[in-house]
């Protein structure tokens, strides 16, 4: 079997404090009783178990991070700057995903009780009060990404002006009936770009249609292409179709581009579409849309986090990025022939059929 401090403290003729106490804070003891120590360690070919060393020192080394989702485009790259941090730190990722969008809470629980991990990185969900008084009574560095609370240090995009960039960019162009695709039910993230879009309208002198808002409803996320193709269908099954669409979502953009092709409208010539993240995705597919260095995102609130964990105490902040406009070929505003808009709406359908995701299309339009 292997040796345990009991074992140590027998051969070394101490007692198991200050075997644990050589083993964590070797500072407190004395040269001579941790050299006997050690010594006895080796000879017994001791091999600390890391969980109990971590629990002894109050460290996990574990980063939980709470997400709604993390099999979507945004999600992934936001991974993938947090990874990029770790890599070369004593540092390994808990990941707590709900089964739905209601049971968030259930994983922000799990993630804050005590011994689970050294932080926190909260995706796209701001905590209500209660949550936060007890994030902060609770004492875990904890940074809010995609998210915002004044009491929490956090890193986002201002959702809100890349939706107003967005709709205005397709009022520039000229479009007169501009439609809107949102999530239900609607995370944070939406309804800052929904009341971009109903800001941008009304700041042009026109009127906020309900009929020209529909909301994705595909579960456990919303924001997929499934939901953007549902939503885009409800769209067009009005005796007064849009002639312009801004999704919440490029994923979203995406199921629009697909709807909008079995609907036999050229892209833009019939209809011109605009999305939001600027993923891998967009770019294949041509679409115009507004970025947000998910990335960078991750980077910086995975960096932020470590220098909490390190000791550093720096008052609360809240960063604001602030998107880009990409235009490319959805919205029309650059010159193309009907030839290649139907070509780059095929694109877009066959980029999102090779990824798998649009699936079971003809029961989702009944």
């Amino acid at each position: 079997m292997a040796a345990t401090i009991y074992d140590i403290a027998e051969r070394a003729d101490v007692s198991t404090a200050t075997v644990s106490r050589v083993l964590n804070k070797p500072a407190e003891v004395s040269e001579t009783t941790r050299q006997r120590v050690l010594d006895a360690a080796q000879e017994l070919n001791y091999q600390p178990h890391a969980s109990a060393q971590n629990l002894a020192r109050q460290r996990t080394n574990y980063i939980a991070v709470v997400a709604p989702v993390v099999a979507n485009y945004f999600y992934m790259h936001v991974m993938r700057g947090i990874q990029e941090v770790l890599a070369d730190r004593e540092y390994d990722l808990m990941i707590h995903v709900p089964s739905h969008p209601e049971d968030i809470e259930k994983r922000l629980q799990r993630a804050t009780q005590p011994g689970r991990s050294d932080g926190i990185l909260l995706l796209s969900t701001p905590p209500n009060e209660s949550w936060a008084q007890r994030i902060i009574e609770v004492g875990r560095p904890i940074i809010l990404l995609d998210a915002h609370h004044p009491d929490i240090e956090s890193i986002a995009v201002d959702n809100e002006r890349g939706g107003y960039k967005a709709t205005k960019h397709l009022i520039d162009q000229g479009y007169k009936r501009i439609a809107h695709i949102t999530a239900t039910p609607e995370p944070p993230p939406a309804v800052q770009r929904r009341i971009g879009y109903e800001r941008a309208l009304k700041k042009a002198g026109r009127e906020v249609d309900d009929r020209l808002i529909a909301a994705s409803e595909a579960l456990p996320f919303a924001f997929s292409e499934e939901g953007g193709y549902r939503a885009m269908k409800q769209l067009l099954g009005q005796r007064q179709r849009p002639d312009a669409v801004f999704a919440a979502s490029d994923m979203q953009a995406v199921g629009a581009l697909e709807a909008a092709r079995e609907a036999g409208l050229s892209v833009p010539g019939d209809l011109a579409i605009v999305g939001f993240d600027d993923t891998d995705i967009s770019r294949f597919a041509g679409l115009t849309t507004l970025r947000q260095p998910a990335e960078a995102m991750g980077r910086r609130a995975a960096e932020s986090l470590l220098r909490h964990i390190q000791g550093a105490n720096p008052p609360v902040s809240s960063t604001v990025l602030a998107p880009q406009l990409i235009v490319r070929d959805t919205c029309g505003a650059r010159q193309q022939s009907p030839n290649e808009a139907g070509k780059l709406a095929d694109a877009a359908a066959k980029t999102a059929s090779q990824n798998g995701t649009l699936t079971e299309k003809q029961d989702s339009s009944q």
